[in-house]
């Protein structure tokens, strides 16, 4: 897994738990936190896909 997939692994993982501190905390700024952690696994997924096809040699454009 390349590095910056493992980051924003991270990010995501502490985002949702920001999120769920938010809803438990009765506050709704928790929906900013859930987005982030939408969007940062995306990006997971993404660089993580991205790393394994350049691993196994494919070319992409």
């Amino acid at each position: 897994m390349p590095r910056i997939a493992l980051y924003t692994l991270i990010v995501c993982l502490l985002a949702v738990a920001a999120a769920v501190v938010s809803f438990v905390q009765g506050s709704w700024l928790g929906i900013v936190w859930v987005l982030l952690a939408g969007l940062s696994s995306n990006m997971t997924w993404y660089y993580a896909k991205r790393g394994k096809t350049a691993r196994n040699g494919s070319v992409t454009s």
